[in-house]
């Protein structure tokens, strides 16, 4: 989906620094049991973030294996979503998450990532959003989510990609790190070419 993940045969590292990625998405969407998925690959039971999560990874397996990334786990909450762009400055990469099974607030989640892609300081800022909770009965499929969300509007603005996940289980959560590394790589490439024809 979206812009696709091609994998090559090359590594992505050396990353010298630690990668600064993003999570954010609506309350109880499940970007915390995601995270802590992703660092200790165990379901822990989160409650509602009221501030932020910050966890250090290091990616164990894949293409980015020993790369490191700091993430930031923000609240979804109404009242916390003002503050998300305290985050988002200067980062890497943003996860978004979305629960795939809860149809009454896929209007809010749009919303909230066109506000994200329409920010200038996330011009060009790869955004990896993670379909959530997949393995319950009333989960949309991804063509659905990428057509409640618009993101052939987001195409124009940032790279992105869409999986489908399951932060209980793991599922789909897998090659998170290594698509990110490629999408950041990418980002950078482009940047330096861009500053080349600059010269």
């Amino acid at each position: 989906m979206g812009t696709g993940s091609s994998q090559s045969n090359r590594s992505f590292l050396p990353f010298l620094e630690s990668l600064h990625v993003v999570l954010l998405g609506l309350d109880f969407s499940g970007k915390t049991t995601i995270l802590y998925r992703l660092k200790l690959d165990e379901f822990i039971n989160a409650v509602p973030t009221f501030g932020f999560n910050v966890e250090k990874l290091q990616s164990r397996h894949g293409q980015s294996k020993g790369a490191r990334f700091k993430f930031w786990d923000a609240g979804g909450s109404e009242k916390l979503r003002p503050l998300w762009k305290s985050y988002t400055r200067a980062t890497d990469a943003i996860i978004y998450v979305v629960d795939s099974s809860d149809r009454e607030r896929f209007e809010e989640s749009k919303s909230e990532l066109m506000k994200l892609w329409r920010s200038s300081q996330n011009s060009g800022v790869p955004i990896l959003i993670i379909a959530n909770k997949q393995d319950l009965r009333e989960a949309v499929s991804l063509e659905e989510i990428e057509r409640h969300l618009s993101l052939n509007e987001l195409r124009q603005h940032n790279p992105y990609q869409l999986i489908p996940a399951c932060g209980i289980t793991g599922e789909g959560l897998v090659n998170v790190m290594d698509i990110l590394c490629e999408m950041i790589d990418k980002r950078r490439s482009l940047a330096k070419q861009q500053k080349k024809r600059g010269r």
